[in-house]
Formats: C-alpha cells, structure tokens, sequence
C-alpha cells in the first residue's frame, strides 16, 4: 500500500502580490490534483492576512517526485517564486505512533 506523504509550507505574499499569489496557489492545487499528485488545505492568518499555511498530503513518494516534472507544475512554483516569500517548509512529516 502507498504511504501517503504529509508536508506543510508556511509563505507570506509578497507587498502588493495577494491576488495574484492567491491565483497562482490555486492554479498550482489544481495542477496537483489534476495530476493525481496530492490533495491540499491552504489556511490564512487572520490576524496579519500575509502569512499563509499550506498543507499538502502527497499520495506518494513517486507521486511527488513526478510532480516533480510536470510542466503544468513547474509553471505555477515559477510564479509563485515572484509572488511569496517561503518562511518554512516541513517536506516529510511522520505521525507519531507511540507516545512512549
């Protein structure tokens, strides 16, 4: 069975770059959906309205990675690198199945 892959970006649009930073990021969920790649919850900061939490669940490693090369893909992280600011990315986050 595939393990899916939980990862978590935190981004903070750029001055004056919200709407656009905000089509792009949905261009890019669904590219990734599209491709069968991951599925995505994207959350806002009530409070400043900059910063941004993204969190993805990718079907798998091989997934990822074909994302990896999917032009449609590439177009929108290329954008998007004009229009945020990444603060951190978490890119393989494991659940913690013992509290021992």
């Amino acid at each position: 069975m595939k393990q899916e892959i939980f990862s978590i970006a935190i981004f903070e649009v750029l001055p004056g770059k919200r709407k656009a930073a905000l089509a792009s990021m949905s261009e890019l969920m669904a590219a990734l959906a599209a491709g069968g790649y991951s599925r995505d919850v994207l959350y806002r900061d009530g409070r400043s309205g900059r910063e941004f939490v993204l969190l993805r669940h990718w079907k798998s490693e091989q997934q990822r990675r074909a994302a990896l090369e999917d032009a449609a893909v590439l177009r929108c992280w290329a954008k998007l690198a004009e229009e945020i600011q990444t603060v951190k990315v978490y890119e393989t986050l494991e659940e913690v199945e013992s509290f021992e």
